[in-house]
C-alpha cells in the first residue's frame, strides 16, 4: 500500500492543475491512496523569518511530505518555469532539518492551455528535485496540453479518455517505483 500526496502548484481553486490533482484518486491503482497536501500558501522565504522559526504552513507541508510514501507535484508553468508559490514552499521546506524531499519518490504532472502542457516547468522542477536528493519518476510523463478541452467546465472532471489512460499508466508505474524504493531502503 502506497500513501501519496499531491502538491498543487496553483493557488487558484478552479485551476486546471487543481482539477488534475483532484482526478488522481479515482485513477490510482488499487494499492495507492492519494490525498491533497496541506496548503503551499506561506510567507515569502526570508532567512530573517526562518531565524524566528518556520511558519506553521511550512512545517505542516514538510510533515506531510515526510509521512507520505511518494509525492505527486501537479503544477502549471509560469514564465517557462515553476510558479513562485510552489518554489517558495519548496524553499521553506528545503531548509528544515531532515529535509523532506531527500530520498522521496516524486512524480511530476502539469496542465496548461498551451500545446506543451508545462514541459519547460517540468525540466526546472526536475532540476530542483535533483538538488534536493529526491527520486524523480521518469516515464510516462504527463503534460496535459490544451487543458481547457480536457476537463468539464462545470464539474472540473477530467473527461479526456486518452489523458485518463496515460495518467493511470503513470500512477501504476509510480506505485511500482515507490515499492522498489521501499525495498531498497529496507
Amino acid at each position: 500500500m502506497s500513501n501519496v500526496i499531491t502538491v498543487c502548484g496553483s493557488l487558484r481553486k478552479a485551476s486546471f492543475n487543481r482539477m488534475l490533482a483532484n482526478a488522481l484518486p479515482a485513477l490510482a491503482p488499487a494499492g495507492m491512496t492519494i490525498k491533497a497536501s496541506p496548503s503551499i500558501e506561506m510567507p515569502l522565504y526570508n532567512a530573517d523569518l526562518q531565524a524566528q522559526g518556520f511558519p506553521p504552513a511550512a512545517t505542516a507541508l514538510a510533515d506531510a511530505i515526510r509521512a507520505a510514501d511518494g509525492v505527486i507535484i501537479v503544477t502549471p508553468e509560469y514564465n517557462y518555469s515553476v510558479p513562485g508559490a510552489l518554489k517558495n514552499a519548496i524553499d521553506w521546506v528545503s531548509r528544515m532539518t531532515d529535509q523532506p524531499f531527500a530520498n522521496k519518490p516524486v512524480c511530476l504532472q502539469s496542465a496548461s492551455m498551451g500545446p506543451l502542457g508545462g514541459a519547460r516547468m517540468q525540466y526546472h522542477a526536475r532540476t530542483i528535485m535533483v538538488f534536493l536528493d529526491a527520486f524523480v519518476f521518469n516515464k510516462p510523463e504527463i503534460f496535459v496540453g490544451a487543458a481547457q478541452t480536457k476537463f468539464d467546465d462545470k464539474t472540473g472532471e477530467l473527461k479526456d479518455e486518452a489523458t485518463r489512460t496515460i495518467i493511470k499508466q503513470q500512477l501504476e508505474g509510480f506505485e511500482k517505483f515507490i515499492e522498489r524504493h521501499k525495498q531498497h531502503k529496507a
